[in-house]
């Protein structure tokens, strides 16, 4: 399912990509090609679980990751096109080496 997102808050999604967390959240699951738990993903990346989850929707609105519940708990895993912007992020990070 993809989600149109408001002309308004297009500005607000851009600007996620150049902060730490969101593009370490998602070189992460890149890096770690299994399904993976909020709680952990918040402790890999170095912030709260509630922050966490406030990214982790942003990326679910951008179509770059995805929920899948089992049974209590949600597992997160990159789309195609969140691997793909995961790779251009390491790509960047190792240009700037």
């Amino acid at each position: 399912m993809v989600r149109t997102i408001p002309k308004d808050r297009m500005k607000d999604n851009f600007d996620i990509f150049f902060r730490r967390k969101p593009a370490l959240m998602l070189v992460s699951l890149k890096k770690n090609s299994r399904m993976r738990y909020g709680s952990i993903l918040a402790k890999e990346v170095d912030c709260t679980y509630s922050h966490a989850v406030k990214i982790l929707q942003t990326l679910q609105e951008l179509d770059l990751v995805e929920f899948e519940k089992k049974g209590r708990i949600k597992l997160i895993k990159l789309t195609k096109k969140g691997a793909n912007v995961a790779e251009a992020i390491e790509n960047i990070q190792n240009l700037i080496k």
